[in-house]
């Protein structure tokens, strides 16, 4: 027994090979065959976080010439080459631009309507989107493809029609006819639709049985499961309504009601333009942008990457 125990420990015999083995021909194949994909999967990995980068500065361009724009006199900002790195840095251009145009007057009317907008919307977004789908009735499908068919109309084929109805009733030259507007958005119904339907039923059905009203089940029950996408919903309207032009040049003719898009109309004259000027007012009405995204960010990265509960 000692000596068969001694055989087995014993070295490997010259030319007879061990399958299997730390140094065996199968491993060495193996190990080279995972270095090989491992130096394939860097490669794919550089090439695209490459083109990534290459992508995002693409993207940051306009804003970065924006910015520059703004420290800069009128004459530097259509330059050729473009002059990345001003001269002389005009930092005075932030403080005149207050006391040129009542640009807080503008902000304000911006503030207000792109924040009433925004929750009008999520409110009946949110609304509309339970009824669609955890509320069973005759048509309801059809009833929501018809609703969100409404998207594919350009906005222009109806815009006309829409501006005789505010001005019959009255509401042109006044924040109630961007509002009235623009309170309903067939988007958010469907955004909202989708991530509801997500949620299981049986918490629906559940809190039926305990005596919970459909607003009740939409208030304490779907509305906490669905921060992600609210807050997505939020984040784009708001952008949305803070951007508008056309609305507000439509329907506001007033000074003291211009929203900061019309208000940078101010520095375009009839023959010249004060670009510089534009190019402030421009990064000044990011910056709540910015703000806004800083402090959803969160919630509007999982509303856009998950959809639904996790278990």
């Amino acid at each position: 027994m000692t000596n068969l125990a001694e055989d087995l420990k014993a070295p490997n015999l010259p030319g007879v090979p061990v399958r299997g083995g730390a140094n065996s021909p199968e491993d060495r194949r193996r190990t080279h065959r995972s270095s090989r994909r491992e130096r394939n999967k860097r490669t794919t990995d550089v090439v695209v976080y490459g083109v990534l980068a290459v992508l995002v500065v693409a993207l940051l361009v306009p804003f970065i010439w924006m910015l520059s724009s703004s420290l800069k006199e009128n004459n530097q900002v259509l330059t050729v080459p473009i002059q990345w790195i001003p001269s002389e840095f005009l930092w005075s251009n932030y403080t005149d631009i207050w006391t040129r145009i009542p640009m807080m007057g503008y902000l304000q009317n911006s503030l207000y309507l792109a924040v009433i907008i925004t929750c009008l919307q999520v409110l009946t977004g949110s609304l509309a989107a339970y009824g669609f789908a955890k509320v069973r009735f005759p048509g309801r499908d059809v009833l929501f493809l018809a609703y969100i068919g409404t998207i594919a109309v350009p906005w222009q084929a109806y815009m006309v029609p829409q501006y005789i109805m505010m001005q019959q009733l009255g509401l042109t030259n006044s924040f109630n006819a961007l509002i009235l507007l623009q309170a309903f958005g067939a988007f958010g119904v469907f955004l909202m639709r989708q991530y509801y339907m997500t949620i299981p039923d049986e918490l629906c059905e559940a809190a039926r049985i305990d005596g919970l009203s459909e607003y009740g089940i939409w208030a304490r029950v779907i509305l906490p499961l669905s921060k992600p996408a609210l807050a997505s919903l939020a984040l784009l309207t708001f952008v949305n309504t803070w951007n508008d032009y056309m609305g507000p040049f439509i329907y506001l003719t007033s000074n003291r009601l211009w929203t900061v898009q019309l208000g940078l109309r101010s520095f375009v004259g009839q023959f010249d333009a004060e670009y510089a000027m534009i190019m402030t007012g421009s990064v000044i009405s990011v910056i709540p942008i910015l703000i806004i995204f800083l402090i959803g960010q969160r919630y509007f990265i999982q509303g856009i990457a998950t959809s639904g509960m996790k278990g």
